[in-house]
């Protein structure tokens, strides 16, 4: 009888699946700008995507395309393969306001300013 294998992530320790993320609410990093080209402290928030435009291109043609009569006209996607979707936050300098985006691993559960986890305490 064949002995279950457990799957290992790439350094060979057990893959316990996507983690919990939760992210201080500023970070001192490195800004690239000009005028600061030094660490400084940073805001961080998610990145989120903006409203689609209605005068784009594409959304006037499929518009155009599914007045009338006729039903659905484009093919619509079913086939979904992730779960999660990759982090990207959003780090802006406090002192001269330029903002850096930076991705981050796939997550569950992503928060920014949760409770900090102490040594030996669970958040139950």
């Amino acid at each position: 009888m064949p002995e279950s294998r457990q799957q290992l992530d790439r350094w060979g320790s057990p893959y316990k699946g996507y983690a919990e993320v939760n992210v201080p609410k500023t970070r001192k990093t490195y800004c690239k700008n000009k005028e600061c080209k030094k660490h400084t402290l940073h805001k961080v928030t998610q990145y989120k995507k903006g409203k689609d435009s209605l005068a784009a291109q594409g959304k006037r043609r499929y518009d155009r395309k599914q007045s009338g009569y006729g039903g659905q006209t484009k093919p619509v996607f079913h086939k979904k393969a992730k779960t999660t979707k990759k982090i990207v936050l959003r780090f802006q300098c406090q002192t001269c306001k330029h903002v850096s985006q930076h991705a981050i691993k796939r997550c569950k559960k992503f928060e920014i300013g949760g409770d900090k986890k102490g040594k030996g305490t669970s958040l139950f």
